[in-house]
């Protein structure tokens, strides 16, 4: 079964094929390209596009908030790797190594950053001393190499893009605010910008970041049920400062060691963006992140003063969003199936006998609807229907998470949601790692987070019966 509109080359039923749904919405939407590289995508303009806006709004509230970017060299030496004995364990299996120089073999590999924790603490031990040097707020954008096994555009790939953010600060206290701080951070732009509802909490130490004290995380619910890992934020404690001898003085002339974090967000979301709100007709882009808001699709172009007017449209509305008007000789008909596919927002339809009445169509991608509006009221009209469609995005979002998630306090009662359902599993647990262990390996399904907002719905623990400690969310994930 497929999905054909119009002119533009079918895309597989989501219900049918999930994971190939995706893979052809990624392709037809034009986001991306495969490379000869296996598992590296080549992003396209339009997929670019989004991380781009991405990028600016993170880039601006990271500078509102005293961080300032920096750039790491790509390359690390082997030795620094291993400074850090947790840290080069949880990442030697991605690794990717560079053994020759030219035609010269190294004397010493170099490791293709798969995290640049090692390079920013090899950095801060020679340019911290004092107190007075203390908080350091850094943040780079850039690319990082995992050699990973299986890939799939966005969500796994060989080499990504994201940022980094790398502080240093006096106490683990700052250490934790900070941490804390820029979780609150992610977790606002994915349910103010991407229109993505996200659980908030802490890893458990089985899950957590290789080398940090404590991981926080923001985990979302795809369509099909299965969570991703959204963003994570790090609190480091002295672990990397006592491994590379970050030290500064305090006010009593005292050597202390520092505390840090670190944490990040990549292209990773636009695969979130595609499977939360995508549709059988390709994407549907919140408007907040869509590179094109409104796409104006003359009718009858070639009949005299409907480009004009469509032009001045354009004008108009570009004081105020993203818009772009498509004057190309391709039918009406394959304008819209092309620009459906690419998830624009809102469509504005511009004919003769709009013309005539001062009028304009406009058609929202989220749920179809037409609405005729006045040519005099363009900016009130696209901006009051951009906000309606941005939390029209949200609400639905939130339907099917709330719709998706499944109390258990058994384990039978675990393991039957699990096979018969798809979505987040709210149980209890003990704190033990090998009923952790249990639960992966007869479900697959993974410890996501011990939220923030914690619930007590039994005493014991899903897996061993023993006294539960704590509320988590398990569920298969990407």
């Amino acid at each position: 079964m497929a999905n054909k509109s119009n002119n533009v080359e079918a895309i597989t039923n989501m219900e049918v094929d999930f994971a190939q749904w995706y893979t052809d919405v990624v392709k037809k939407a034009e986001l991306i390209d495969y490379s000869s590289v296996k598992g590296c995508m080549i992003l396209r303009p339009y997929g670019y596009a989004i991380w781009e806006i991405i990028q600016n709004y993170l880039d601006k509230i990271f500078k509102q908030t005293n961080h300032e970017n920096v750039y790491m060299p790509i390359f690390i030496p082997e030795s620094l790797l291993q400074k850090e004995k947790d840290h080069v364990e949880g990442f030697a299996p991605e690794v990717a190594f560079v053994t020759h120089g030219g035609n010269e073999e190294l004397t010493e590999r170099l490791c293709v950053r798969p995290t640049s924790e090692t390079l920013f603490c090899e950095h801060y031990s020679n340019i911290i001393q004092s107190h007075r040097d203390l908080p350091k707020l850094y943040n780079q954008w850039c690319n990082v190499v995992r050699w990973e096994k299986t890939t799939r555009p966005f969500l796994r790939t060989t080499e990504f893009l994201w940022q980094e953010g790398h502080t240093v600060h006096a106490t683990l206290e700052e250490a934790e605010e900070e941490t804390l701080k820029m979780l609150n951070i992610y977790s606002d732009f994915f349910e103010n910008y991407l229109a993505i509802p996200v659980i908030k909490g802490k890893k458990t130490e089985k899950e957590k970041f290789s080398g940090a004290q404590s991981t926080y995380t923001i985990e979302s619910l795809m369509h099909d049920g299965k969570a991703l890992q959204s963003a994570t934020s790090h609190n480091l404690g002295d672990h990397f400062a006592k491994a590379f001898d970050i030290q500064y003085t305090d006010k009593n002339n005292k050597l202390q060691y520092c505390y840090q974090t670190s944490w990040g967000i990549t292209t990773r979301s636009i695969g979130a963006i595609i499977m939360v709100h995508g549709d059988n007709n390709g994407l549907v882009l919140p408007p907040k992140i869509a590179p094109i808001q409104v796409i104006i699709i003359p009718i009858a172009s070639h009949k005299e003063g409907v480009l004009e007017k469509a032009k001045e449209i354009s004008e108009k509305i570009e004081n105020f969003a993203r818009v772009k008007l498509d004057s190309s000789n391709k039918s009406p008909g394959w304008k819209f199936s092309e620009y459906e596919m690419k998830g624009v927002p809102i469509r504005l339809e511009i004919g003769p006998k709009d013309i005539e009445k001062n009028k304009a169509v406009l058609v929202r991608r989220d749920n179809g609807e037409k609405i005729e509006i006045s040519l005099d009221n363009l900016e009130e009209e696209i901006k009051a229907l951009l906000q309606k469609i941005q939390e029209n995005l949200y609400n639905n979002a939130l339907s099917l998470l709330q719709e998706k998630t499944y109390n258990a306090t058994t384990l039978n009662e675990f393991e039957k949601i699990i096979k018969e359902k798809s979505g987040f599993i709210k149980a209890m647990w003990c704190g033990d790692k090998n009923c952790e262990d249990k639960i992966k390996e007869l479900t697959t399904a993974t410890s996501r987070c011990m939220p923030f907002n914690q619930e007590k719905i039994s005493d014991k623990c899903v897996c061993c019966g023993n006294k539960a400690n704590h509320m988590v969310y398990w569920a298969k994930a990407y």
